[in-house]
């Protein structure tokens, strides 16, 4: 049982997504492993609504590790109003009480940036190390705690860890929460509910994992990114922060693809991309040369093919982009792309 909505009316003359588009678009969706929403926006104005499973267009969906753009965010409005100072701060400063007694040797030089660049140098805590770092005591402890296995700012080391690091830092910096945060920050500018979710045993909401957000609200955020920080004209977060977020510090080992801060960076179909990803296949999706803002919720339970997961994604949105491209822009060739992460 499936839905499809298709808002022709809403297109700009110079953008053609036409029946025949739309059958396509809709058979294409379809055809994806596990995709529950299919939301595209072009210039703010969507106009492709696809529901096949799951809560739909307008309820909460399980982000997965999406949420680590969504700390993102956080943390640039976090600089932007002078709670953290910089992005060179220190974390072990920013932690201050919370930090371990004896982290590794050398986590004094892990920076923020590093945080949310994903490259803290520390062992992961992702994949196989997992479940041992979520049922510890400690999880904070547990992370900064783990061996250096790179110098910080070197290379990405996936891992969930690091943002939560981020999240325990903007804790202690604000004596807030990052649920609050969030709300106040984001939710409450962009007019999208934030839902609670869950937190580690000293009460920090978890960076990085299990925040829910409906299709709707994420390209919301997606469109603040696009438009330079600002949305119906209230300036949200700096531009210099997307700027930043946007600009890469370190590569997938797995797709190749660029990452900044909280932001995968690539081409599709010629042009320059921006994604959020999250377990599953829960995407959003920001290319801003053709005014478009993408997101794709999925069934989030195990298992799932990351290679697979991605590859499909991105020929889906690959084919958004070349039915929504001007006419005049038609014969641009597809640039390359790698999908095994």
């Amino acid at each position: 049982m499936f839905a499809v909505f298709f808002v022709a009316s809403l297109v700009t003359p110079c953008w053609a997504l036409d029946d025949q588009d739309s059958d396509r678009l809709e058979a294409l969706a379809g055809g994806v492993d596990r995709l529950h929403a299919l939301l595209v926006l072009h210039d703010g104005r969507a106009v492709l609504e696809y529901v096949e499973a799951g809560s739909g267009l307008d309820r909460p969906a399980n982000l997965k590790s999406l949420s680590k753009t969504v700390l993102a965010l956080v943390a640039g409005i976090a600089i932007d109003n002078g709670v953290i100072e910089a992005l060179d701060e220190p974390v072990l400063s920013l932690l201050g009480d919370r930090a371990p007694v004896r982290p590794t040797p050398g986590a004094e030089r892990i920076t923020l940036e590093h945080a949310l660049s994903l490259q803290t140098g520390l062992a992961s805590t992702s994949g196989r190390n997992y479940g041992r770092w979520v049922q510890s005591d400690n999880w904070v402890t547990h992370v900064l705690t783990r061996p250096m296995v790179a110098e910080p700012g070197k290379r990405m080391i996936y891992s969930t860890g690091s943002s939560h690091l981020t999240a325990a830092a903007l804790v202690a910096a604000s004596g807030r929460s990052v649920r609050d945060l969030a709300r106040d920050w984001i939710g409450g500018p962009l007019e999208i509910r934030i839902p609670d979710w869950m937190t580690d045993p000293q009460g920090i909401h978890f960076g990085g994992n299990e925040m829910q957000l409906s299709p709707r609200a994420l390209a919301r955020i997606g469109e603040l990114y696009r438009l330079g920080g600002r949305l119906d004209g209230q300036r949200v977060v700096s531009a210099e922060w997307i700027r930043e977020s946007w600009t890469a510090r370190g590569r997938s080992p797995w797709s190749g693809d660029e990452y900044g801060l909280g932001w995968f960076i690539t081409r599709l179909a010629g042009e320059r991309a921006y994604y959020g990803r999250g377990y599953g296949g829960q995407m959003l999706y920001v290319i801003p040369d053709l005014a478009l803002t993408v997101v794709i919720t999925s069934d989030s339970t195990p298992p799932s093919s990351g290679g697979r997961v991605l590859q499909q994604r991105n020929r889906l949105v690959t084919e958004i982009m070349r039915a929504t491209r001007p006419t005049d822009q038609a014969s641009v060739p597809a640039g390359p792309t790698r999908y095994n992460d």
